[in-house]
């Protein structure tokens, strides 16, 4: 069986590669393709290393360039690959504008074929904001993922509140949960602040999420405590990080037990005894494998955080009382519904997955995509999302889209990288500048 997973960030590689694993049929002999799609995001190879998920091949392109390959694999074989089948799934692990673009473009590549491959999207973790907005861009793929069963149901009822068909919305879990459970304190006891690239997002509030771990581990010298990061200054990962905990960590004199640590979170989990953080899917991470986890509400408990998703876990809690010693203990039939089966269910998770997507590859033939924004539905909107992929209001590309019959020269690749830590400087040295002079 032959997948191809699209994604434009490390996070949405991890989810779209494991997902890969997860959904096809138990007895397939796996041929994964891997195609990074060009943006201010694309993982570096360290980011990739991290990750740690090999493909068979792993390459960078524009959506054009994926668009051009698919319709080549569509009955023939990926140029490239040196397979000699189309592919049987496409898994589209982007945000919701590039689901939307590459459906429309997919439908457009693919014409009235009906021996396509199967589609499959959804999210990376926690769907705590723009629920509508991102759902409705999902629409038109042939299984849209949700984690959880509580998800599920949000994603079905959005779909048939606006006459959209919802057949579509599966339930499942995230892919990449796992590891040993948790079964007692390690020597030292290692509490691991998870850092997130966006929440918060001012300086004044991730200064002081930085000043109290500091000062837990100033309290309780007999701990060891990590600031897990996600990504090294100059990279970018799903979210945009002005402010770096590193960067503000180079002004601080830290103690001896505190350190800042990178690589897979998996690992690091390995050796906690006390996961923190504010809203990040490392808490689920964390709660699968029956580890003390906290959901910080310093800050409040606020949408705009999205820690408001943990209300009625058991895990919030403030800096105060994890100072004097509390221990969490999360709602089981929360948990349960947040497709984190603690409980050992996460193996099945994936079976009706597997099953209709079984189902859909043995059938005599499969309809066109059918997205729900369409320049009947969406005329003010749609244009301007396919127009940012290079594709017009049919999915067809536009004149002068990037070729994808070779690889860019040096040159262009060397430019290419310029313009990209250029960008990078610009988000996290000039606009955090031009921020504070426009509150003078």
């Amino acid at each position: 069986m032959r997948i191809a997973v699209l994604a434009d960030s490390d996070t949405r590689w991890k989810w779209g590669a494991l997902t890969a694993h997860r959904i096809a049929p138990d007895d397939s002999d796996i041929r994964l393709d891997g195609y990074l799609l060009r943006g201010r995001a694309t993982p570096t190879a360290r980011q990739l290393d991290e990750v740690g998920i090999r493909a068979d091949t792993l390459r960078e392109v524009t959506g054009v360039e994926f668009l051009r390959t698919m319709t080549r694999a569509t009955g023939d074989a990926a140029e490239g690959t040196g397979a000699d089948e189309p592919y049987d799934i496409v898994v589209l692990a982007l945000v919701g504008g590039g689901v939307q673009a590459m459906l429309h473009g997919l439908r457009s590549a693919w014409g009235s074929r009906t021996d396509r491959p199967v589609v499959v999207t959804g999210y990376v973790g926690v769907v705590y904001e723009k629920l509508a907005d991102g759902l409705l861009l999902r629409h038109g793929a042939d299984l849209v993922l949700a984690n959880s069963r509580q998800d599920a149901e949000r994603f079905r009822a959005v779909y048939e509140g606006v006459g959209a068909d919802a057949s579509s919305v599966t339930e499942v879990a995230l892919p990449f949960l796992g590891g040993a459970d948790y079964t007692g304190e390690h020597d030292p006891y290692t509490v691991v602040f998870a850092a997130q690239p966006s929440v918060p997002e001012n300086r004044r509030d991730r200064t002081y999420l930085l000043n109290r771990l500091i000062q837990h581990a100033r309290l309780h010298p007999e701990r060891e405590v990590l600031l897990k990061l996600r990504s090294k200054p100059g990279e970018h990962t799903t979210h945009i990080e002005e402010l770096p905990y590193q960067k503000l960590a180079q002004k601080t004199d830290l103690p001896a037990n505190f350190r800042l640590v990178y690589g897979n979170m998996g690992e690091v989990l390995d050796r906690t005894d006390l996961l923190v953080t504010v809203s990040s899917t490392a808490a689920l991470e964390s709660l699968h494998r029956r580890i003390p986890t906290v959901v910080l509400t310093d800050l409040g408990i606020r949408e705009a955080l999205g820690n408001h998703h943990f209300v009625g876990s058991g895990c919030l809690a403030s800096w105060n009382q994890l100072d004097e010693g509390h221990q969490p203990t999360p709602d089981p039939e929360w948990v349960a519904r947040q497709g984190v089966a603690a409980d050992g269910a996460y193996e099945t998770a994936f079976d009706a997955a597997r099953e209709r997507i079984t189902k859909l590859l043995g059938a005599e033939a499969l309809p066109p995509l059918a997205p729900y924004y369409t320049p009947v539905t969406a005329p003010g909107y749609l244009p301007g999302i396919l127009a940012r992929h290079h594709l017009g209001p049919d999915g067809a590309p536009l004149p002068g889209a990037p070729a994808a019959d070779k690889e860019p020269s040096p040159v262009r690749q060397i430019v290419r990288r310029a313009a990209r830590g250029a960008y990078r400087h610009g988000v996290q040295r000039v606009a955090p500048v031009i921020r504070r002079m426009g509150e003078l």
